[in-house]
């Protein structure tokens, strides 16, 4: 039984820090930026605001879009790499945001592609019959782990939040194929390597900048075009459909260039790819539902079409679904 989207939501801070802004602290320019990422402005989390703030609003907002209140919701699923606590995460202060009870929820890391493996996750316990109806948001607060004395990441991270509500249908609409991979020999490609286990978190991490993002640019863009090129023709061969079935697709929003890349591997053209990184920058595992809510809501994407949404992210990993919306 396919599981299908029913509601979806999003959510971005007030603040917007342009790439002008951006000038006044660090040695760029808004040409510079937004030829080399073709982002010119990213939301940034208030004081006080915390990623959970941002996964109640997008949550809430997909389950009115769904015509279903948050009693209706049978499991909590939240993307998110960097959450309110290390330990229990995000996902309780959602659940606890939106008055869901005692309704099972949990975090899922899986860097940028945390939405796609979240989505995957919960159109299987959707399947078991265990659950009829999920909530999957995707939240992500980049801004308080970027460096913003260092040019090469701080003009890529924004804030925000998406998310989607997922029912079992018995009709066509839903999810129709997925493919999710890892390449383990990569994960330093993008990593923060200060806080866990392996590096606690001391004055001395601290002063090295260890809680950080840290980037290998080069490795980044060389890399995230080809594995969601992968990723798009396994989830289409799974659901047994070519390039020319599909109305739209949806890349992670990292980089023009690597989104440019990808398109032209693909071969489909550009008024059939949804991109909105210019006013978002990177949200890491909110950018796919973020990009989908404003299309849906900006009538681009509708019922019946159907929408690959891919990802690459820190692991690494990198997959895509195929879906009815």
């Amino acid at each position: 039984m396919p599981t299908r989207i029913t509601g979806t939501g999003r959510y971005l801070p007030k603040t917007c820090l342009t790439n002008d802004d951006l000038a006044e602290r660090v040695d760029t320019s808004d040409e510079w930026i937004v030829q080399r990422t073709g982002i010119r402005e990213r939301c940034l989390l208030q004081n006080g605001e915390l990623p959970s703030d941002m996964g109640i609003a997008a949550g809430q907002r997909a389950i009115d879009d769904a015509g279903v209140s948050p009693s209706d919701v049978d499991v909590l699923v939240v993307a998110t790499n960097f959450p309110d606590m290390i330990c229990p995460g995000s996902a309780p202060f959602i659940a606890e945001g939106l008055g869901l009870g005692s309704t099972p929820f949990f975090d899922v890391t899986a860097g940028c592609t945390g939405f796609v493996y979240g989505f995957v996750v919960a159109d299987g316990l959707l399947r078991t019959g265990l659950f009829r109806r999920a909530l999957l948001v995707g939240t992500e607060a980049l801004s308080r782990v970027t460096d913003w004395d260092d040019r090469r990441t701080c003009v890529l991270f924004g804030d925000g939040a998406g998310a989607v509500v997922l029912d079992r249908s018995d009709g066509d609409a839903g999810l129709l194929g997925a493919a999710l991979f890892g390449d383990p020999d990569k994960t330093l490609l993008l990593h923060m390597p200060g806080g866990g286990t392996r590096v606690p978190p001391s004055a001395e991490t601290v002063a090295s900048g260890a809680h950080f993002l840290k980037m290998e640019g080069s490795g980044v863009f060389r890399h995230a075009a080809p594995m969601m090129e992968r990723a798009t023709h396994a989830a289409l061969d799974a659901a047994g459909l070519a390039l020319a079935d599909v109305d739209w697709v949806i890349p992670h929003q990292a980089n023009a260039r690597i989104i440019d890349a990808l398109v032209r591997r693909l071969g489909v053209p550009n008024d059939r790819v949804i991109v909105n990184l210019d006013a978002v920058a990177n949200t890491s595992a909110a950018s796919i539902p973020i990009a989908l809510d404003e299309a849906r809501r900006d009538g681009r994407v509708q019922d019946g079409d159907t929408v690959v949404m891919t990802a690459f992210g820190a692991g690494v990993t990198y997959g895509a679904v195929v879906v009815r919306i």
